[in-house]
């Protein structure tokens, strides 16, 4: 019998924990899988793609700097996908590409289930505009919170966001406001860090007022504490990295893939202690 084959797509690519996750996932239905890290050329994604296809795979997670190629590489897309604007997870048939975004659904579930924190009705800020914040708008309107506040250093950017996601707002009664990092002063239950601060230890210069003791502050980032993190833990914050988010996508892609639903916390924990 063959083995399904599966793969994760980036540019550079070695520093995935992607292969290691789905085997784990696998191994707790005793299924036995291919999934393996593929190096795409910065300009031959595409070439990338038709040869995986070739070659008899049957999906593929995509990570940076491919997300928007993957999106516009499909010829079927989820809401999700549709919403962010981005894919991370391709399904291959014969007759065509499809996409699913599993990035917002990730940090929800690790939210919900691991953090043991409500989103609804709850106070939100979300740090940053770009491909990162808007791959999660979505689920996290979906939640309903009261309040759902982006912070940037560019409003523009920011509000043309906002106004992309306004109408999946109607429904929820969620408030949706635009800031600039020094212009916030309302405490938040949940501050989320989506900009790519954390890459290069930038400190993002944010009020302290915004944490209080019972705050969840998220960074996406996992890995590292960031100065985001150190900033929240020294205002008592409960603090938390995006480990739980990265695991919890694979989880969702590979239901996607299996329709088998995996255990997340073991896999959480064993990267956590090694």
């Amino acid at each position: 019998m063959a083995v399904e084959k599966y793969a994760v797509i980036g540019n550079p690519i070695e520093h995935s924990k992607s292969p290691l996750i789905h085997q784990a996932f696998a191994k707790q239905f005793n299924k036995v899988i291919g999934y393996e890290k593929v190096l795409a050329p910065l300009d031959g994604f595409d070439v990338t793609l038709q040869r995986l296809r070739a070659e008899g795979y049957l999906g593929a997670n995509v990570t940076v700097p491919f997300k928007f190629e993957a999106f516009n590489a499909c010829q079927a897309l989820s809401a999700r996908a549709q919403a962010a604007g981005a894919v991370n997870t391709l399904s291959f048939n014969e007759q065509y590409i499809a996409g699913d975004n599993t990035d917002g659904c990730g940090l929800v579930n690790d939210i919900l289930q691991h953090q043991h924190t409500l989103l609804a009705g709850k106070k939100v800020l979300l740090l940053g505009a770009g491909g990162a914040a808007q791959g999660v708008m979505l689920p996290l309107l979906q939640q309903k919170p009261s309040h759902l506040t982006v912070a940037n250093r560019s409003v523009d950017k920011a509000q043309a966001m906002l106004d992309k996601f306004s109408s999946h707002a109607v429904s929820s009664e969620t408030i949706l406001q635009v800031k600039t990092f020094v212009d916030l002063s309302l405490a938040y239950d949940i501050v989320i860090n989506a900009t790519s601060a954390g890459l290069t230890d930038s400190s993002l210069q944010l009020p302290v007022d915004i944490f209080q003791a019972n705050t969840l502050a998220y960074d996406m980032m996992y890995g590292r504490e960031t100065p985001f993190m150190q900033q929240a833990r020294a205002a008592g914050a409960h603090v938390a990295d995006g480990l739980g988010m990265l695991v919890e996508q694979a989880a969702e892609a590979f239901y996607l893939w299996h329709g088998l639903r995996p255990e997340t916390a073991p896999v959480i924990q064993s990267f956590r202690q090694s």
